[in-house]
Parts: structure tokens; sequence; C-alpha cells
């Protein structure tokens, strides 16, 4: 990938500061002075009509094109003067500008009407805008302090971005009084053009950022949000801070699965996916940068707490039991090694009590017995400094030992002046040190977490591998025709139709005008039966006596039916009431009711919830949530986060429910959400389990207003893997290839294939030998994210084993409208126009996603891949001065 296109906005050549003043207190004097006192290394030029130099540097009116090195522009004025000086940033040439000023999109209609016109112009110019009403950047290594912030950032290794410039302030303020340094700081304002999204991708390539801090208060781009956090955290760490931790989602929801999902809970849910960690203060966001940024990274996941006091072990204890965290088992061995060095009143167990006379060599031979038990992962070593404690000599204990193992060790010296000389030789040491047993049970608590976000960042769900595939036109025709009778929830029967439409299993019913109706389905179905009012507008049927079960008897049937007519009639005396739906009782065996349900989160979209369901769903409380697409691990997951995963195994005589029929139903209702984006909403409960099987005896849909943005997925937050666009393609000589996007269970033939090229083919390809190309790496090239990026490979399935034969793959740049391209075919199918049907693939696509350009660097003695090139319409140019490397671009808008 090129240059990123922020780097002219975080490295500038110049910086033009327009509304720079004298005037005390203005914003336009502190951001220059700022600059100034930073010692910042570029060109400054202010910029006012009114005054011929400021603070003590040439003043001009305005810029004029080719007369400064000047990249970046600062915009300090009222709000009405930006467009103009806009374009006059657009004539001379700059590549972003900061708006400082504020009276924009917070402002009302008018505000709002500016920020339009300002982005539209920064657009016709190719610019990018940071802000408005934003505190500005930050770049401490080239002295870059564009902000009117009194504080300045230290030169360090992390990133900071915040929708808050008020909490940048007070961060900066902290962190440099703890000497924590920043590569780079944005604060987002509000965020007209550039925002979370694309400050990530740079970050998440800038190299001298080693971990992000995100702030963020809401978000506006939520696919943009995602993508760029999932991009980022790949690559380093990402520590997550959010206010407006209790907002419910809404007042109130006509469904379970609505009123039981707060947006909170749904971003926690976006977070997993994204492999990052989030905390709930800001010392815990410093100190979890600071942790993931060293590259402190754990190999299991059980600990060790070693102390000299009872009462802060018990603590540590305690914070660790709330967190989850599992206490390590000591070995025989260990416990005998132990044994033998302390007194025999220690607490023979973990934590490991080294009683409070513990000396320098008590702590560090304790210590490395502990780190040397293969069944501890990680360990917290606490001090209390009593009378006989030497603090500094055993720090130097503890720092020795931990040297010499890989395992993580963090220290806690409770107290102040007694430990303060120990404290600063942790820092020295570069072991993370706090002052209180639970801070330091946390970090780990986020180390742990990381370690399994990033395994959800892994998961990319490929299609459902099923031989019966849903009917989703015909379920899209069934929510179409309840659309076209000015309906927005679905009967029964229909809601009914569209899980079968999934092969969702649900049990037989008929609709049923009049008890007569009723005794004639009840026989034609066969007994027990259930009844159940069908009549819009009804959400919750059983509270209204809408559900009668176990009916046994066509006279029953018939008195059940009237009574449950007459009774809802006299409460809802303006319902549409249909008849009643007559069921036949599910068989399932020993029934466990459940919930499953999608529900259209404001920000993040469909979201599925799994829990105990039933008429107590609310009171019971049990629900896990989780963004979809989904595969099975995802699934499974997403069923042991719940009190109803402890219910389906062997349970009070009950049989155990066999797990992959309920995975299979969450599979299903993952593909619902993905594929009908009409669908608001929707409600299995109960979803009856048992020995025997799944059932979804009640269903609930509801669904959407129409939206805007027709593409496709274009309602997910996370992009589904693109089965539509696969299809069969036939090679000049006839032979029939399956060229479909690559997916995670693509990697062993991925490997495969690369593994089985030639030499030169690998090199004009990767530009790099076979001990380069790591099987992480290999991995990497099958999991995507479909929404910045796509591959197609060409599959053959002549010998009945699928062998890949060829890939193309491009990487939308992060200007959004350019992406680079490569295709590379075997060496036994190279010349049967496997190429060509690649590139006619990947152009498609590129084109179907709105990008403008595609382009690649291909070696000058690639024969193959420049006739490709020029066969399908791309333009060449030499980009070395030696005619090593050219470059070839097509445009496709």
């Amino acid at each position: 990938m090129g240059t990123h296109i922020l780097d002219k906005i975080f490295n500038p050549r110049g910086v033009a500061v327009f509304g720079a003043t004298e005037r005390e207190g203005a914003v336009g004097q502190t951001v220059l002075a700022n600059l100034l006192t930073a010692g910042y290394e570029g060109t400054l030029v202010p910029v006012n009509p009114k005054h011929d130099t400021v603070q003590g540097l040439p003043c001009v009116p305005e810029l004029r094109p080719g007369e400064h090195r000047v990249d970046l522009a600062l915009i300090a004025t009222p709000a009405r003067a930006v467009p103009a000086i806009l374009r006059n940033c657009g004539e001379a040439g700059l590549h972003g500008a900061v708006i400082l000023s504020a009276g924009f999109g917070e402002a009302g209609r008018e505000g709002q009407r500016l920020q339009q016109e300002c982005v539209e112009i920064a657009q016709r110019y190719r610019m990018r805008l940071i802000g408005p009403n934003c505190l500005g950047i930050m770049r401490p290594r080239i002295g870059l302090n564009a902000t009117f912030s009194h504080n300045q950032a230290l030169p360090g290794k992390l990133g900071l971005v915040s929708s808050s410039g008020a909490l940048v302030t007070a961060v900066l303020d902290w962190a440099q009084s703890t000497g924590i340094g920043f590569s780079g700081v944005a604060s987002t304002g509000d965020a007209a053009d550039v925002d979370f999204g694309e400050l990530l991708d740079y970050l998440a390539v800038d190299p001298e950022t080693q971990g992000i801090l995100l702030y963020v208060e809401g978000i506006r781009h939520t696919r943009r949000f995602l993508s760029g956090l999932r991009a980022a955290a790949r690559m380093k760490p990402v520590v997550v801070l959010k206010s407006a931790r209790h907002a419910a989602t809404a007042q109130a929801a006509a469904t379970h699965t609505g009123a039981m999902m707060g947006s909170d809970a749904v971003f926690d849910a976006a977070l997993e996916r994204a492999g990052v960690v989030r905390v709930e203060r800001v010392s815990q966001w410093f100190s979890a940068a600071h942790i993931l940024a060293q590259g402190m990274r754990l190999r299991g996941e059980n600990l060790a707490i070693l102390t000299n006091g009872g009462g802060p072990g018990v603590m540590a204890v305690d914070r660790a039991a709330d967190l989850g965290l599992d206490l390590a088992s000591l070995a025989d061995k260990s416990m005998d090694a132990l044994n033998g060095l302390l007194p025999g009143h220690w607490s023979h167990g973990n934590p490991i009590d080294i009683l409070g006379d513990a000396t320098a060599e008590r702590y560090g031979e304790a210590l490395r017995i502990t780190l040397a038990d293969p069944g501890v992962d990680m360990a917290v070593v606490l001090l209390t400094p009593q009378a006989m404690t030497d603090p500094d000599a055993c720090a130097e204990a503890v720092i020795e030992q931990a040297r010499n193992s890989h395992k993580p060790v963090l220290a806690c010296w409770m107290g102040d002046p007694l430990v303060a000389s120990a404290r600063r030789r942790f820092d020295a040491a570069g072991i993370p040190q706090y002052r209180t047993p639970e801070a330091a049970i946390e970090t780990f608590a986020w180390l742990i977490r990381h370690r399994h976000n990033q395994r959800m960042l892994l998961q990319t769900p490929g299609p459902l591998c099923d031989e019966t595939p849903s009917d989703i036109e015909g379920a899209h025709l069934i929510l179409q025709n309840a659309r076209n009778d000015g309906r927005k929830v679905l009967s029964i029967r229909e809601s009914k139709a569209v899980l079968a439409a999934f092969h969702i299993p649900t049990n037989p019913s008929i609709l049923a005008r009049d008890p007569a109706d009723a005794m004639l389905a009840a026989e034609t179905l066969g007994f027990p039966v259930a009844l159940k009012i069908s009549a819009t507008g009804i959400s919750h049927k059983s509270d209204f006596g809408g559900v009668r079960l176990n009916l046994r008897s066509v006279q029953t049937v018939r008195q059940q039916t009237q009574e449950m007519l007459d009774q809802i009639r006299e409460h809802f005396p303006d319902a549409d009431v249909e008849g009643v739906t007559v069921e036949r009782m599910s068989e399932v065996g020993h029934a466990r009711e459940l919930l499953v349900g999608i529900s259209r989160d404001p920000v993040f979209g469909p979201v599925i919830a799994f829990g105990l369901g039933g008429t107590a769903v609310e009171v019971i409380g049990d629900q896990a949530i989780a963004l979809p697409p989904l595969n099975q691990s995802l699934t499974e997951r997403l069923i042991d986060q719940t009190r109803a995963a402890r219910t389906l195994g062997e349970f009070r005589g009950a049989p155990p429910v066999p797990r992959e029929a309920l995975e299979q139903v969450l599979l299903r209702v993952s593909e619902m959400a993905c594929e009908l984006p009409e669908l608001a909403s929707l409600d299995i409960n109960p979803l009856q389990a048992g020995e025997h099987g799944v059932m979804a005896v009640d269903a609930r849909i509801e669904l959407a207003d129409p939206g805007h943005d027709t593409r496709h997925y274009a309602h997910m937050a996370i992009h589904p893997y693109p089965g539509h666009v696969a299809h069969t393609v036939t090679t000049r000589d006839g032979h029939e290839l399956e060229l479909r996007p690559i997916r995670p269970e693509d990697a062993a033939i991925e490997q495969a294939f690369v593994r089985s090229l030639s030499e030169k083919t690998r090199y004009l390809r990767f530009m790099r030998s076979l001990d380069e190309l790591t099987p992480e790496m290999l991995v990497r090239f099958t999991q995507i994210d479909y929404d910045r990026e796509m591959a197609f490979i060409a599959v053959d399935h002549a010998d009945g084993q699928e062998v890949q034969v060829g890939v193309a793959r491009y990487t939308t740049e992060p200007d959004g409208e350019s992406a680079e391209f490569a295709v590379v075919v075997s060496d036994a199918w190279q010349g049967r126009g496997v190429g060509s049907l690649l590139m006619e693939a990947i152009i498609d696509s590129a084109r179907r996603n709105g990008l403008r350009e595609l382009f690649g660097e291909v070696l000058r003695h690639n024969d193959g891949m420049l006739a490709l090139a020029r066969r399908h319409g791309f333009q060449r140019e030499i980009l070395t001065s030696d005619d090593e490397i050219i470059r070839v671009s097509r445009r496709l808008h």
C-alpha cells in the first residue's frame, strides 16, 4: 500500500494558521504559540489579512499556489469564513485542514448547512478535514502541536483518538505528569469528514505507533468504524474507553429481544468481534494500553498470587473471582520445593503467602519456583512494607526472576513513602507495578480479554455448509406481501413460514376462523394441540389469555377457542382478529424453553440474542448477544455465555439436548439477519429443545422501514461472506472451475497453492521466497475484511477434491477510491485463460463497490502480468529510475 492519505496531515511539510493573532486567549493565538513552543520543524505561515506579522513571523492575507511548502491548514476563524478559506487552501494545493472553529453541525440547521458546504469543497479539491469543533491534532516527534490545549504531549508510542477534546486535555495533563508519551493525538470533534475509521487506519500502519487509545462517545459511520478497528487490532493493541455505558437502546420495545438489549451491550459485542479491549476508567485505559504496547502476551490463563500478607492476597483472589480469572493449581513438585523453602505455616496453596518476615532471597526463590511450575501462566507479586521488610531488595529479587522467565509478572508494592524507591526500580526494569492488588489483577483480566477477543477477530464466518440452501427469495416474497398489505408485523403463520424457508424446524399449524374450524384442524393435526390467537397488534399473547396448551379433545378445543376469542375481543376491541392458530404440540422430548432473536441496534444493525425463554424471559434476564455473521465457533461461544447452557446437558433426569441442532438454528438465524435487510426484529420464544431436537413453537417477525442504501449487506456492521458472487466459469480449453470469494476454511488449499508455485512464479507475485511466507501470513490471506478487500480463488473439483489453481485480490487504499490488485495462477494452469477470468472478477467487484481505480505494481520482466493488464485496459507507468517496477492502472468509472 502507498502512503496513507492522512500522512500529509500528521507529517506536513508546512502548516498555515488561518486566524493567527497575538490577541491573548484567542484560539488563533494559542495554536500558533503551541507550534512555536513545541518546536515544529516545518514551515509556519500565519494567515490573517489584518496583520503583517504575528508572533514574530511574516503574516500573509491568503495562500498563493506554489508560494509556500504547506500541506496542512489550521483554521481558527468564525465559522462563516471557513468555506472561503477552504477554497483558498484547495487552490493552493493543500492536502488537509483541521477546523478548530465551532458553529457547525452542533449549531442547528444553518451550522449543518455550513458544515456540508465545507465537506463538498474539500471533496472537490481532494482535501481531508478533521473537525470542525475539535481540539486539533498532535505529532510530538516533529513538534506538531496543532491544538489550542495548554499541554505539550511528550513523544511516545501510543496513539490517542478521542471524540472529546476536553478529555484529551485532561489525559495529556495526566500523562505529562507520569511521563507517558504519544506518537499522535487526534480530536475528531464533529467528524464531518475524517472519522474514527480512517484515523484507526492511519495509526494501524504508522510505524511510530505501538498501541492505540480510543475514546468514543458516538459512532457516525459504523461499517467504517468496525472495519478500521478490526484492521488496527490485527496489527497492534487497541484499548477503548466509552462513555454512556448505561444508555438504553430504546425506551420500550415490542419484542422480548429488543426489550432486553441495550446499546452498550451491543457495543461490547462489537468490540469482541473487533479484537480490542474495553476499559471503564481513564487510569485503566492507560494501564492496559501501556501493558499491551509493551508486547506482554499470555500463553495460558492460570494465575499465581505471591504475597507477604494474607489480607492483600485475599483481596487479589476476590478480584480475580469477580473477573472470572482462574487460579493456578500448583504441581506436587512445586509444593515440595516451597515446603522446603518456606516456614511450616505458609499458606500451602495459591495465593502463596510467604509470610510477613519474607526476605529478598525468599521472594526471589519462591517466585522462581512458582514461574517454573507448568501450571502457572502469569504471576502477581504483592508486598506490604512490614517492619522486617526491605522493599528495594525484594523488588530487585523479583526483577531478576521476571527477567529469567517468559511468563508475565506484575508487581504491587503497597504503601507510599516506604516503597517509592522500589516502584522506581520496577519502572526502570520495565515491570508494570501497581498500588493496589485489584489494579494488578484487572491488568491480567485485560490481557486475557485481549487474547480472547483476538481469537474472535480471526473468526470470519463463511457460507453455511449445508446441502439444503435456504429459500431466500421465498422469504423475501412473504415479507413483501405483508408490506404490500400495509403491515409491519407478520402473523404467526407468516413468521413460521419464513423460518421454514431457512430450514428452522416449526410445528405444523392450521388457521381456524371459528370454534368449528378449530375442531377440524385439531382432528387433522392430531392431539395434543395448542391454540394461539392470530391477531395484529398483540405482541405477547400469553399475557392476555391468547395461548392455550395441551388440549386433548375436540370438545376442549371448541370451548377454549370460543373463550379465547371472546376474551381477546374484550381486551382488544380494535384488533384485527383473524382467528386462532391450531398447532400440534411439539415432540422434542424433555423440553427446555429457550429464546433466539434478532433485534436492530440503531448503530450496529442486526444483533442476535440467545438465552432462557418462556413467559418470564425479562425477569430471568439470561441473555447473550453477538453480531452476525456467526459460524460454529461463535455460536458455541454465544451459547456458553448463558445460564441456559447449563440446562442443555443431562438435567434432572432429562437427556442432553443435541447441541448441533441448536447451533444449526443459530446459524440459520444469522443467515436470516444477513440476507433479510427488511427484518427489524425476530422473536423465537420459546424455542423448545429436547433430546429429540429443537422446535420453534412461537415466532414473531417485525419489518423495518426500507433503507436508502441498496448495496448488498449495507445493513450489516460486519460484512458477511459474499457467497452470492460465487459462480462457475469455463477456461479456454473447456474446463469448468468454481470462482468464489476466499474464506477462512480455505487456509489449507491456499497454503498448498502457494507451495505448489515455482520459485519464479512465487517471486513475481510475492517478491519474496517461500521461507519468508510464514504460515501465519498465508492464513491471514484467507481472513479478509470483505468491506475493504476481496480475494477470488479459482477452484478445480475435477478429482473430487478442492484444488486452488489461481487467486486474484485487491485491497482498498486509505482514500477509499482506489485499490491495489494482484493476480497469480499456478504454473500448470497458466495460458488457459484463468488469469483473465480472475481479473474480470475483481474488476466487476471493485466497480460494484464504488471504487474508481484499480492499480498494481509489476516487475518489469513479469511479461505475463503486463500482457494480462494490457488486455484488460490498464495503462502503464514506470515507477523507478531503473525501470524495475511498472505501475499499471485502470479507471473504473
